[in-house]
This record gives C-alpha cells, structure tokens and sequence, in this order.
C-alpha cells in the first residue's frame, strides 16, 4: 500500500510516499520512499524533494496554490522514479491529512468525505490559522487524484482526547463550555505520538509503561505530561494560542488583557486576536525576530532580544516543574522540534536548576547533538533526557494505513 502524506501550512506543503504494510512486521512494515517540501507557495516558491538514498534536490519555482503543489509532488515522483507509484497517480492507494483541530467529534483518524470535510470547515473558528491549509490540501488531492483514491484525516488533537476532565476543563460555566465545546484540546498530537513510539523503541519501554515530559518547540510551542502511555495534561488549549511563548504567539495571558486592548487600542476582538497569534511571542518580545538562531545571536548585545529568550525558557521551564509535580515525577524529557532538536542553549537554559528534581544534563553530548537523536543526561541524572527529532508525515502514513485496512475488513460481509 502506497501513501501519500500532505501536511499544508498555510503557504507550505510537505509530503511523504511511503510504502505500508500493516500486516507485516519488522523492517519491510514501512519504507518511506520520497518525502520534501514545498515553500512560499502563492509565488516563487522553494522545492526541495528527497528519493530515499538519493541526493536532495532543491530548485525554485513558482506554485500558484495548494492544488498546484499537490500537482507537482505527484509529478516530481512520477517523473524521478515512476516504480515509487505504478501506474503514475493510479499507484497511490490512499492519501493521508494532516489536521489540526478535530474538535470533540474527531478523537481518531477518519475517513473524509463530504460531511467529514464540513466538520473539518466548521471548526475553523477555532483553529483559523490552522484548519484552512488542511482543507485547502485536502481540496487539492481531491482534484488532482479525483474521487476513487481513499483519503484519511488525521488530527492532531487525537492524541489529547484521554485528557481528564481535570486537565481538559476551564473554570467557566459548566453550560457554556458544554453549549460551545470549550474545553482544552492540545494540539501538536501526531508529533507527541513519534515521540512516544520513538522512546520505546530506544528504551525497549511499552507504552502503557511510558511516564514522560515532551516538548515540541519550533514556531508553535507545547508541552505534554504522558502517563502510562497517554497524554493527561499539554499547554496547548481551546486553540493553538495557550500555553508557552512561541514565534509569533504569545502563549499564556491574562485573559483581561483582551478587552483591554479592545477599550484602549480600539481595536476589534479580530485584531485583538491578530496580535496575540502573529505579533506576539520571540517576535513581539524581541523586536527583532521570531527565530530563535537570530536571537541567540544577538542577545548579548540586544537587552530586549535577551529578555525574548529568557522568558520563552523560563516559560518552558514552569511546565516542566509543573507536568513533574503532575505526574508525580518522570522516566524521561524528551525535546523536539526545530528549536528542540536544534538548540543546545536553549535545552540547557530550560533544564538548568532542575538538579533539584533529578534533571542532570552532560554539557558534551547535549552540545554535540543538532538535528540528531541521542540522550543529553548525565549518568548521575535520575530522569533521561532526549533529543528525538519529530516524524509526524510517517505517524499520518501509519494511521493512514491503519484506517484504510480497518475499514476495509469492517466491509466484509459476515462469515459464517
């Protein structure tokens, strides 16, 4: 079974093809054969696709839309290797969605079709930065690959629905939570997943054993406490906006800061909610920026830029003391994401003072580990910490595969 994974931004496309057998077991199970990313679309964009064992290619050009770059990743594959999918576009078996914001009726992956797509429109309330580049990939592979080929959404509050009541409820009227489904939902749920796969596969750990603290950091920020193998409090709430300090977010705040705004800016409740999402966070607190590399470079002579970067890990660092003190201490920290994965500083910075509670970071490896897998705790550390750089387009192929297979075996006509 061929899939082919799309996880949209909103001017980005990443793809996956991976060849998946759920029946199977071992090193033929899955085997992802191409995989890039597709930048800046509604312009000149920046491609960059990978056949596995192959050298990366990189090119521009320029990509109209999401349907546009659908097209192309299809035509890329088809053209650099047509065995990777037999028959050109006819060869992939199903294609696999990256979304969002599942609200309370999308607690697994689900096959889409018109009043999944609707769903998916009308929770764009919620997730308005987020659910329209995944109904504009879904849109797209429709019309690239018409109807006959399955298409799977995967969401990424799924992860989150084994939240308890304690964790997922806010502290407002019990009628309207219920009357408009607030509640806290998480997000950043598919990466979660890899990450927890990931560690007990190098920790030889079963899930239902797993106790530990993740972070997702990047442009959008998280935090999750997994215990027994599921999540059961994250930073992420009723949208993507809670939580740490991110790119461009401002994470938590006093929610009398809005209709502040709203009297003393004029501004309305859209601009109010413009400002918290895309001009807040590293980029608002600097001034300078939202990518934390930029930052770190110029800290020591910028005081403002400084201050960016101590608060984003001073937040980080609250949510680990808390989700430690939730969970009632931890097996593991696990850092991920392109700031996770990518900054030693940055690590270092959140787990230093933490000795207290079993945290012990080795300088060396955690220095020498950039973009790569490994464990950055000493050996006198009580709690392992990881670095594990996410996967969340393989998560999407398996769940994808999953789906597909469940669904047909459900179509079989009773036996006996």
């Amino acid at each position: 079974m061929k899939i082919l994974v799309i996880n949209c931004g909103s001017s980005s496309l990443k793809f996956l093809i991976a060849s998946m057998d759920p029946e199977t077991t071992g090193d033929d199970r899955e085997v992802c054969l191409a995989r890039g990313i597709i930048e800046r679309i509604g312009g000149v964009s920046l491609l960059t696709f990978q056949r596995e064992g192959k050298p990366v290619l990189r090119h521009a050009g320029y990509i109209a839309d999401h349907e546009a770059a659908v097209r192309r990743v299809i035509e890329w594959v088809d053209s650099a290797n047509p065995t990777l999918v037999q028959g050109g576009m006819s060869g992939i078996s199903a294609v696999g969605h990256r979304v969002v914001h599942g609200g309370e009726r999308f607690t697994r992956p689900t096959i889409i079709d018109e009043s999944v797509t609707f769903s998916i429109d009308s929770l764009e309330y919620i997730a308005p930065l987020h659910n329209p580049p995944s109904l504009a990939g879904i849109h797209a592979a429709r019309a690239v690959l018409g109807s006959s080929v399955p298409m799977v959404a995967v969401f990424d509050t799924a992860f989150h629905a084994t939240l308890p009541e304690r964790a997922s409820r806010y502290a407002i009227p019990h009628e309207l939570s219920l009357r408009h489904g607030i509640r806290r939902y998480g997000f950043h749920g598919i990466s979660y997943q890899y990450l927890l796969s990931r560690y007990c596969s190098l920790t030889k750990t079963p899930r239902e054993g797993a106790t530990l603290i993740a972070f997702h950091l990047g442009n959008g920020c998280s935090a999750v406490a997994v215990k027994g193998g599921v999540s059961i409090d994250t930073s992420m709430g009723f949208t993507p906006l809670e939580g740490l300090v991110m790119g461009t977010r401002s994470g938590d705040i006093d929610p009398a800061v809005f209709s502040f705004l709203v009297r003393e800016e004029g501004l309305s409740a859209e601009e109010v909610e413009q400002v918290l999402n895309k001009r807040s966070g590293l980029q608002g607190l600097s001034g300078q920026s939202r990518d934390m590399r930029d930052l770190l470079e110029r800290e020591r002579y910028n005081p403002r830029v400084h201050l960016a970067v101590e608060i984003f890990c001073y937040r980080a660092k609250k949510y680990l003391g808390a989700y430690l003190a939730a969970l009632g201490g931890a097996e593991a920290i696990i850092f991920s994401g392109g700031i996770g994965e990518n900054s030693p500083e940055v690590r270092a910075r959140i787990c230093e003072g933490m000795e207290w509670c079993g945290v012990l970071l080795d300088p060396l490896p955690n220095k020498e580990l950039i973009g790569q897998e490994g464990e950055i705790s000493s050996e006198n550390s009580r709690v392992r910490v990881f670095v594990i750089p996410t996967d969340e387009e393989l998560i999407i192929a398996r769940e994808t595969a999953a789906c597909i297979m469940q669904a047909a075996v459900s179509s079989l006509p009773p036996t006996g």
